[in-house]
Formats: structure tokens, C-alpha cells, sequence
């Protein structure tokens, strides 16, 4: 039954849909974490950490964890202002409305010392769209300056950006890079061999070591987001409930939300925005309105292990009208040469119109970003990199108008939608950019 969304109750104070995205990578890859081949029931690295440390540092955030899926590589932790992940090498926490996702930082930096005996940071990232309601932003992410000056406070050699137009959609990243060093092995310089800038104990309130820039190769790294505002009434619709789920025989009261997330993700084809059989997916409705869910899924051949992995994608929905907002986030590297079987990981064009056919936005932005050695392995024998593809996939997926009929078996939703006109966007911005070691694709979109 429809729901008529003008009849649920809810906040009149908007809510911030674009998350704050902090990635810290303590080591270049998992292998190089201490005890990497001592694993303590299975885990390695940060992944040893009990969940109550980080529910800890959540509380900091001012976020709680509402379930967890672990997998053979990561732990997924969905909360109720959206996600965290744990590798055994690196931490991503993303959160959204007034959540204070930086104060987070030198918590996690004094846990991963302290539980995983990683005393160094090799990268950190922090990223984030522009905020619809900035003024109702708390401690240092009221304006962007202070969210640097904040991180400048503890990494000596961060860089920040802003890319995309300022008086429109516009993306803000701060990055660090290894620092320079002719030291071998990736070990952090000693607090009697490191200038006072470069290596102080965090309890004294300074910097955490930099791992030095070794030339040795990194994981590789491939994120895409598709940051999307202004759904569509229709595409709203199912994230509103008229009323709170009732608890049933064997069905708990703290199980329905994950149910109804779950049955929500099956009508709407996000579970089919993957193939189901490589996908576990982890879903959350929110009463009276709102989704998130996080998904580990398998990808590549299994018999080649630099091509293979353990993949995560993230989805958030703030379905109010004046501020709705939705986000994915994956870090599957995704080919950009078209992949015809629905049981195939999709290419690149093939998972951006599963993603805007499910939300219809009236604008939406896209990154990518790629370690530059992987955007430069791909060049082809047109000299045209991973970055450049994915700015043609981008076009081509949002700009060119298609049918699907649900007797297509190569139908791009695999789910069996009715025969639909997609909706066509015409490009407002188009940007590369090259920072130390990661490439960006980033672009624009409204609806024509």
C-alpha cells in the first residue's frame, strides 16, 4: 500500500544528508601491520579491536552502532548516522547530520596505538559534499577552514581543496601524504630521530608519526561516490513508514527495522544493484523515515589475488522534501567496458543507472578516486586513463536516454522492472584533478 508522505510526522528541523568521510590508513596495505601472520582468531590490525573501543570513540562522534557484519577482510558497522569500517589496516567512518566526526580523530589514533600497536598514520583523508544547512554544523565543521585548521593541528603535512563550483555542488577534501624519508621498511621515525613536527606522542597533544614514503607499493585503492539531492516524490515514497512496526511472534522489537530494511532493499533492487550471490547486505529502516544499509560483496578471480578482494558499498537516504538527499559509496573496482550478464559484477556505466534509476535525483555529483598507479595501469592504447573512462561512463550513463524491458535478460536492473524512460541529466561540471599518489574524476549533474 502507498504511503502519502504528507500525513507522517516528522522533525521540522532539517536534517544534513551529506556525510563527513574520514579514512585514516595506518599502514600501506594489511600485510604490513604487526602480527600480520599471527592472526588472533582470524583477525588482524585494527579488526582485533573489541567493538566496545570503538562504540567509545562513537560516543565521542555522539553516533551509536546499530548492527555489525563481519567479513573475511572488513567489519561493517552500520550506525545510526551511518556507517563505519574496519580493515585490518585502515579505518573509514562516515557520518551525517550534526555528528562530530572529527573530534572522533585522536581517539582513533590513540586506539590503534594502543590496541593495534600502530603508533603511525601512513595517509589520512577526510572529505565531504557541501553542506545544505551549514550553520546548524557543530564544533569544527561549522565552515571548512576550521575542519582544516583542526586537522592541521595534527598531521604537519595535509593539503586541502575545494573542487567543483563554490557558489554551487562543490566537494572539500584534505589529504596527507606519506612523509618523505629515506628510511626503508615503513617503520615511524623515533621520537629522538623525528623533529618535534614530525613525531610527538599524541598524549602530549602534538602529532602522531608519519610513516615514511618507502617507493614500496600500496593496496590498491578505488572509491566512487554518487552523492544525489532533490529525489523524486516517487523515489521518496517507500523510505517513509505511516507507522512504527508492531513486534511479532519470534520477531523482537530491535529485529524490525533490520527486517524492514531488508525487505525495502529487495523492492527497490538495492540488492540486485550487485549480484545477490556475492553480497551481504546489512539494512536499517528508520521510523518514521530514512534508510542506510552496508554491503560486503566478493569480486574478482578468485584465483588471482591482485585482483580479487573483499568490496564494501554504503547507502544512506534522507527521503524529506526541502532536504533530500542520498549517497553511495563502493570501493569495487569497476571495469568501464560494458558487462552484459546480470550475475557479473556491473562496469562502471551499468552501476550508475541502477543507482539514479533507484533515487531519481534532480542533481547529483560523482567522484572517483584512484591511486595514480592504478588510473595510469589502465591507460589503453588510446592513452586514455581510468580517470578519463569513468568521466565518458559518467556522460554516457546519465546523458543518453535508454528503455529496459523486463524480458531483457541483459536488462541492466537484473530485477525485472516494467519497460521505464529513464531520466535524462545534462552535465555541469566536469573536473580531473591529480594529488599526491590518488587521481580524481569528479563531475556534476542536473536533470534536463
Amino acid at each position: 500500500m502507498a504511503v502519502d508522505v504528507r500525513n507522517i510526522p516528522y522533525s521540522s528541523a532539517p536534517f544534513e544528508g551529506p556525510e563527513k568521510l574520514l579514512e585514516v590508513w595506518f599502514a600501506p596495505s594489511a600485510a604490513r601491520v604487526p602480527n600480520a601472520h599471527s592472526p588472533k582468531n582470524g583477525r588482524i590490525g585494527l579488526r582485533r579491536i573489541p567493538r566496545i573501543v570503538w562504540e567509545d570513540m562513537l560516543d565521542i562522534v555522539k553516533c551509536k552502532v546499530l548492527s555489525v557484519i563481519e567479513g573475511e577482510e572488513t567489519d561493517a558497522y552500520l550506525l545510526s548516522e551511518s556507517s563505519l569500517f574496519v580493515f585490518p589496516h585502515r579505518i573509514i567512518l562516515k557520518t551525517c547530520g550534526t555528528t562530530l566526526n572529527l573530534l572522533g580523530l585522536p581517539r582513533i589514533l590513540d586506539i590503534a596505538r594502543e590496541y593495534a600497536s600502530l603508533p603511525s598514520v601512513h595517509r589520512c583523508f577526510y572529505s565531504r559534499k557541501s553542506f545544505m544547512f551549514p550553520e546548524r554544523q557543530l564544533g569544527p565543521h561549522r565552515k571548512w577552514k576550521d575542519e582544516v585548521s583542526f586537522l592541521d593541528a595534527i598531521f604537519p603535512n595535509g593539503a586541502a581543496y575545494t573542487v567543483g563550483k563554490v557558489n554551487g555542488d562543490h566537494w572539500l577534501l584534505y589529504i596527507t601524504t606519506p612523509a618523505e624519508s629515506s628510511a626503508t621498511g615503513g617503520t615511524p621515525p623515533s621520537s629522538s630521530e623525528a623533529s618535534p613536527s614530525t613525531h610527538v606522542d599524541l598524549k602530549e597533544g602534538s602529532h602522531p608519526g608519519l610513516i615514511p614514503a618507502t617507493g614500496e607499493p600500496e593496496t590498491s585503492d578505488y572509491t566512487i561516490e554518487i552523492l544525489m539531492s532533490d529525489l523524486s516524490h516517487e523515489a521518496r515514497e517507500p523510505f517513509f513508514s505511516s507507522a512504527p512496526p508492531s513486534p511479532t511472534d519470534g520477531v523482537s522489537s530491535e529485529m524490525l527495522p533490520s527486517i524492514a530494511g531488508q525487505t525495502l532493499s529487495a523492492a527497490l533492487g538495492i540488492t540486485d544493484i550487485f549480484p545477490p550471490h556475492l553480497t551481504s547486505l546489512d539494512a536499517y529502516a528508520f521510523s518514521p523515515c530514512g534508510y542506510s544499509s552496508n554491503a560486503l560483496l566478493n569480486w574478482g578471480d578468485a584465483a588471482a589475488e591482485a585482483r580479487s578482494g573483499e568490496g564494501y558499498y554504503t547507502i544512506h537516504v534522507t527521503p524529506e522534501e526541502g532536504w533530500s538527499y542520498a549517497s553511495f559509496e563502493c570501493n569495487v573496482p569497476l571495469s568501464v567496458s560494458s558487462i552484459s550478464s546480470a550475475k557479473d559484477i556491473p562496469d562502471l556505466q551499468t552501476l550508475v543507472r541502477r543507482v539514479v534509476d533507484i533515487f531519481q535525483p534532480g542533481r547529483l555529483s560523482l567522484t572517483l578516486f584512484i591511486s595514480s598507479e592504478d588510473n595510469n595501469n589502465t591507460e589503453d592504447d588510446e592513452g586514455e586513463t581510468a580517470v578519463e573512462a569513468a568521466q565518458r561512463a559518467f556522460k554516457s550513463a546519465l546523458t543518453t536516454r535508454r528503455r529496459v524491458s523486463s524480458s531483457s535478460s541483459g536488462s541492466d536492473t537484473g530485477h525485472g522492472v516494467p519497460e521505464v524512460c529513464r531520466k535524462i541529466y545534462q552535465r555541469t561540471d566536469k573536473i580531473n584533478y591529480e594529488f599526491g599518489g590518488y587521481d580524481l574524476a569528479f563531475a556534476s549533474f542536473e536533470l534536463r
